[in-house]
């Protein structure tokens, strides 16, 4: 039954969807039946550039795709067993082909990773997979009483949505500390609502859903306990603090903690604490999404090892296109219809940002780890005056 469903050979990694009009990257291949031949293999064709890698089983299928800044000295690195970690030994036993394609740039392989792992979606990868994805999307919603919950994309009953966030433990506390402050309920959808504005006047007592009310951290909406207008009014304030609009939470978890400090109450103010350092961090990590979001939209020019440039056209932290830098006068003035579709264009929709949230981190962790690059770029209107500029330059006239 062992690869009765696999899904046929792998033939090549394909053509990149940052740049579809180049022809598909050119692809090595090395062989081996046991490990000492693969290192033999790869010692003796494999590159020290930058570029992304492929692990292939003995049936031909990709099951890890990895990139490199020096694709030689990585790639050794998986045969040295007293150093490489237990994951890498596990892929290399299975592998039985090792196929590797050369990018210009380290950032360049970088997205060409993300997006090859988006693309094979290979048994030993993770990051970037859409069924285990990491990034998640903060979301304020779900009627009769909205509330704030995370989703793995935008969810098209929500009101607003915030992010993209690690979709990790820390962000669900982040989570159930704003329904906590804001009073919002995070019971399961199925629960019924109703309002004290909508109950009948003789209507038998009603239940509530859990002990968030009787806690005082919920304003049950769940037994009439509180107005709609009321309710949504939470909602709303909770909506201005993931805009990043209202502290509220901040200042008021501060003076708590401050008041338990000075009243000698430590368990209370560690509680506190916990409560603030969770809701900061959030604060924090959104801001960080927002700026990256406003800021960085410009043009990346990247150049490899041989000289050549790539033009990494980035638009609220998204790379949407990756192309050679202009050259001549035609070169130049299709650069100039892509700026202008690109930055003067319609504005991201929510579903563009949700198939970008994995690439708006790799950009924002990019710059954050290589901050001199930013050094490098140009503001769209810099790079199309450089693009009018080559397009309007005369050849001169050859000498008789």
């Amino acid at each position: 039954m062992d690869g009765l469903f696999s899904l046929g050979p792998f033939v090549d990694f394909g053509p990149s969807i940052l740049c579809p009009d180049r022809p598909v990257p050119q692809l090595t291949q090395v062989h081996g039946q046991c490990s000492p031949q693969l290192r033999a293999q790869v010692k003796l064709m494999c590159p020290k550039g930058p570029g992304v890698y492929g692990m292939l089983d003995r049936h031909g299928q990709l099951i890890y795709v990895g990139k490199a800044k020096s694709l030689r000295t990585r790639l050794l690195g998986y045969f040295r067993t007293k150093s490489r970690d237990p994951k890498a030994g596990k892929i290399l036993c299975r592998a039985r082909t090792i196929v590797w394609e050369c990018c210009a740039h380290e950032f360049a392989a970088l997205l060409r990773e993300l997006e090859l792992i988006r693309r094979w979606r290979p048994q030993w990868n993770v990051q970037g997979q859409p069924l285990r994805r990491r990034q998640a999307f903060i979301c304020v919603g779900r009627a009769p009483a909205p509330y704030v919950f995370m989703s793995p994309k935008p969810s098209g009953r929500a009101d607003a949505v915030f992010g993209p966030v690690p979709a990790s433990m820390r962000t669900r506390e982040a989570i159930r500390r704003i329904n906590d402050f804001y009073l919002l309920r995070d019971c399961p959808q199925k629960q019924e609502m109703i309002f004290a504005d909508q109950a009948d006047l003789f209507e038998a007592p009603r239940s509530a859903g859990c002990l968030r009310m009787e806690m005082g951290a919920c304003l049950g909406p769940c037994v009439g306990a509180a107005k709609r207008s009321a309710y949504h009014a939470q909602a709303r304030t909770a909506k201005r603090f993931l805009a990043g609009l209202d502290d509220a939470p901040l200042r008021v978890l501060g003076e708590q903690m401050a008041d338990a400090a000075e009243k000698q109450q430590f368990e209370r103010a560690a509680l506190l604490r916990d409560k603030y350092a969770t809701l900061e961090w959030l604060w924090h990590r959104l801001d960080r999404v927002r700026q990256a979001q406003r800021e960085m939209s410009f043009v990346y020019p990247a150049a490899s090892a041989e000289g050549t440039v790539t033009w990494h056209l980035i638009h609220g932290a998204r790379v949407i296109a990756s192309l050679p830098a202009p050259i001549d006068g035609e070169s130049a003035a299709t650069m100039i219809e892509r700026l202008d579709g690109i930055y003067r264009g319609s504005t991201t929709t929510l579903l563009e940002c949700y198939e970008h949230a994995d690439g708006m981190a790799l950009t924002m962790g990019w710059f954050r780890k290589h901050p001199e690059q930013m050094r490098r770029t140009l503001t769209p209107d810099d790079a199309r005056a450089q693009c009018k500029a080559m397009a309007q330059k005369k050849r001169k006239p050859r000498a008789a």
